[in-house]
């Protein structure tokens, strides 16, 4: 029997017991008989390690902690990144600079996307050279924000063998399947567009019908997904289901008066949330008591994701009401269903971040794209898209803009650039408020912004 070593870069995240569970649900179908969390945090290492190596006891399956990175990504197979350089702290900072600057702070998107970039490219980028030296075969899955533009900023580099991933990209299939009940991979997608900033026109059956167009126009359907956020005249002037995250463009000035309205921001209340977690940890811990641990996580865990986007939801949703398809496995899921088709299971259709490799004509070749693709044993493949309608092509073309801009910017560390990358973004234009939010940026992460010219 094969064995299989999976890495988890940023390991210590409140998400590692997650995805350990999610590895302990497949380890046997995928041979994975190791599973290594790298961090650099000891603390969250130690606490949400040490949950997530309680999850494991009891199963064929060794999950081991480690601050050295070298130790972590030799001879490993797969590799998964999710880190924040900096911590919630510096997310914090981020969303409070782009809305002094009177525009949208949200961590992915636009300024604050900008900003987590500048952190997480120099550190994903050495990962990756790091793992082509102690293991050249491995695959990186990478789900560290901005995932569309690391991503784009590692296949810049010549890293062919990374993919970047986001369980936002599959919801459409996965609540399709839900509402129909059948297997999500019975299905094909075909989703278009950039991370965060993607749209599906058609979920369709083996018989190549598409069963997604009529439930876009059913109330009940649409109440039980995060389609609920957008009125039905938008979504029919869109004709396709719409990623939440363009809730960030298409209400631009009503996302920014509710996020500015909020005595925290999502930043802030994260960083309260988490401190919390890990100082309950800390004192269980020291009762030994590993039951009463997981069940302060998973309390954690369904706060968190309750108030996840809680001011676009339309005024009669239910509170906390959960997204029909949302799977419990989220961005693990998509990685673990990838890596089962590489190992010899069968063909997955999904959608991941990958070179459009001109299957996407409004786009070039070599950029990234968040597009349909199937994986198996050969790899990963973008699936044909076609020229997609002018409202959603003008805003992607824009936005790609705007990240080729932003990665050159990261790798030359050239302000100007920088500069010219936030001017093309459509949430800022503006050259007074692009600089000014640059030299903000860069001040508050003297760490590297003191590198830039």
């Amino acid at each position: 029997m094969a064995t299989r070593k999976l890495t988890l870069i940023g390991g210590g995240g409140v998400r590692g017991p997650l995805f350990v569970e999610s590895v302990i649900a497949r380890a046997r179908q995928l041979d994975i008989t190791e599973v290594v969390l790298l961090d650099v945090d000891e603390r969250k290492l130690r606490l949400l390690g040490g949950l997530s190596q309680q999850l494991a006891s009891g199963h064929d399956l060794r999950v081991t902690t480690t601050t050295h990175a070298r130790i972590a990504l030799t001879d490993a197979d797969f590799v998964v990144t999710t880190i924040r350089p900096g911590g919630d702290r510096t997310r914090a900072s981020d969303e409070r600079i782009a809305l002094a600057h009177g525009v949208l702070g949200q961590e992915t998107t636009g300024p604050g996307g900008f900003a987590m970039a500048c952190r997480t490219i120099p550190i994903i980028l050495e990962y990756a050279e790091l793992l082509s030296e102690v293991s050249p075969s491995a695959w990186l899955f990478n789900f560290t924000n901005p995932a569309g533009i690391v991503t784009q900023a590692l296949h810049d580099r010549g890293f062919t063998r990374s993919v970047g991933i986001c369980d936002s990209a599959n919801l459409a299939q996965h609540a399709v399947a839900a509402h129909c009940g059948v297997a999500p991979n019975d299905l094909r997608p075909e989703v278009y567009g950039l991370n965060h900033l993607s749209w599906v026109r058609a979920v369709r059956d083996t018989y190549g019908i598409d069963l997604l167009q009529p439930l876009l126009r059913t109330p009940t359907f649409r109440a039980g997904t995060l389609q609920r956020i957008f009125p039905q005249e938008l979504v029919d002037l869109v004709g396709t289901w719409i990623n939440e995250y363009l809730y960030y463009y298409y209400y631009a000035e009503r996302a920014f008066e509710a996020i500015a309205s909020e005595a925290s921001t999502r930043g802030e209340e994260v960083q309260e949330r988490n401190l919390q977690l890990l100082d309950e940890l800390d004192t269980i811990y020291a009762s030994d008591d590993p039951v009463r641990a997981l069940d302060a996580y998973r309390r954690y865990e369904s706060s968190r994701r309750a108030s996840y986007m809680h001011y676009a939801e339309p005024e009669n949703a239910p509170a906390g009401e959960r997204t029909l398809g949302e799977g419990s496995e989220g961005y693990a899921g998509v990685a673990l269903d990838i890596i089962e088709a590489m190992v010899g299971g069968a063909p997955r259709f999904t959608a991941a971040n990958v070179p459009n490799a001109g299957n996407l004509p409004d786009l070039a070749a070599d950029d990234v794209a968040e597009i349909s693709v199937v994986a198996d044993a050969s790899g990963i493949r973008p699936l044909p898209i076609g020229p997609v309608p002018t409202l959603q092509a003008g805003l992607m073309r824009q936005v790609k803009l705007y990240e080729r801009l932003a990665v050159e910017s990261i790798l030359t560390r050239s302000r100007a650039t920088a500069i010219s990358a936030l001017m093309s973004h459509p949430l800022v234009v503006s050259y007074s408020r692009a600089s000014g939010l640059v030299d903000a940026f860069l001040a508050a992460n003297p760490e590297t912004g003191n590198t830039w010219s």
